[in-house]
């Protein structure tokens, strides 16, 4: 399983879950639109670690990207992506209008 590290708190990956999927069961709002690696709405930069694709992405990423929609912290990486953060589902409206950058950490 693969830890994630985010500004509130930390939460484990599911088998087979993908970032995207992990983010938004913890209540995260994140851009996408195919979820399969076509689009690349969700492309994120990628600050440190690898990560395997459960699907290969047919959307050009960059070497310092990653699309959440289709991929996962290696088995042993560290990964650490940029993020919106403040942008969770929450019915505090103040919570949901704030926007700031911050990391998440994936183990």
């Amino acid at each position: 399983m693969s830890r994630v590290y985010t500004w509130d708190g930390s939460f484990e990956l599911l088998s087979g879950e993908t970032m995207l999927e992990g983010l938004e069961r913890q209540g995260y709002v994140v851009e996408y639109q195919c979820r399969a690696g076509y689009c690349g709405s969700c492309r994120t930069p990628l600050v440190d670690g690898q990560v395997e694709y459960l699907i290969e992405p047919l959307a050009y990423i960059n070497p310092d990207e990653v699309l959440p929609c289709c991929c996962r912290p290696a088995p042993e990486a560290r990964v650490d992506v940029e993020v919106l953060t403040n942008n969770r589902n929450h019915s505090d409206e103040a919570n949901s209008e704030a926007w700031d950058e911050s990391l998440v950490k994936l183990f």
